[in-house]
């Protein structure tokens, strides 16, 4: 670029000088046209870098202008991201806040608090978790849990701002199990507890009844366990099998509650105690 400006300065020096020639009437005539022939060739080779350069400036400024979209277009594609990924978040929260007032309209005889869920263990994932209310709200150890429009799990340890809350599938064999009941196909009430299998499975064990729950029908809390309410959802029937030993019924129980991701639960207190 440098020589391109030197050669362009070295061009105009000897254009001016023979323009002045060209202007002198008193020059002989093959003179003057030599002069004419010198100014045009002149005027291209000056013409030509400075097209050039001209050329160049515009190309870096659509570079620039290519370059400040480009970014500009990365930034509405972060901030477009994150939007859906927020409004994500908060559509699943606002259906577990519709649930928990879904829950609040059919417990009209009981006592009902929402909470958050805070943290939830790794290495228990499937049997604790923790919430944000505890003796403030008016908890107590053993208020039934439920998010999703079925129980989840009850209260275990209540603290003041904070209570820990026992999930209905713990394999913990020392857990406090929900009295449970359900309606057979012929009408007839079938009490018992919930337990729970390998895995996680829920199961119907019934107190003593030779009467079969068909698939499908749904299980409740008898409220004879003495801090839960009668009527809370905790699932349905899936399958009926016989037990490890072929003697009794093993009755399958899907969950109603949201047990794998809740954000809200609703805590239900007696109103009778």
């Amino acid at each position: 670029m440098l020589s391109a400006l030197a050669t362009v300065a070295v061009v105009a020096a000897l254009l001016g000088s023979t323009v002045t020639l060209r202007n002198n009437l008193n020059a002989p005539l093959f003179v003057q046209k030599l002069g004419n022939d010198l100014v045009s060739v002149g005027s291209r080779i000056v013409s030509a870098p400075v097209a050039w350069l001209s050329g160049g400036i515009n190309s870096i400024d659509d570079l620039l202008n290519a370059a400040s979209e480009n970014d500009h277009l990365k930034r509405k594609v972060s901030e477009l991201a994150q939007i859906e990924a927020r409004n994500a978040v908060l559509e699943k929260e606002n259906k577990q806040l519709k649930a928990a007032a879904g829950i609040k309209k059919t417990l009209t005889s009981y006592t009902t608090t929402t909470a958050s869920v805070i943290s939830r263990s790794s290495d228990s994932w499937s049997e604790q978790l923790t919430i944000n209310k505890g003796k403030n709200a008016g908890f107590k150890k053993g208020m039934a849990v439920m998010s999703g429009g079925g129980v989840i799990g009850r209260l275990t340890e209540v603290d003041t701002a904070t209570s820990k809350v026992e999930l209905i599938t713990t394999t913990d064999s020392s857990a406090n199990r929900f009295a449970v009941q359900a309606v057979s196909s012929s009408g007839k009430t079938l009490h018992g507890i919930i337990s729970v299998q390998s895995g996680g499975v829920l199961t119907f064990t019934q107190a003593s009844s030779s009467s079969k729950l068909a698939k499908g029908t749904k299980v409740y809390t008898s409220g004879l366990g003495g801090v839960s309410p009668k009527g809370l959802l905790i699932g349905t029937v899936s399958e009926t099998t016989k037990d490890s030993f072929g003697l009794s019924d093993l009755i399958k129980i899907t969950p109603a509650g949201n047990l794998s991701d809740p954000s809200v639960v609703t805590v239900v207190q007696r109103s009778v105690s």
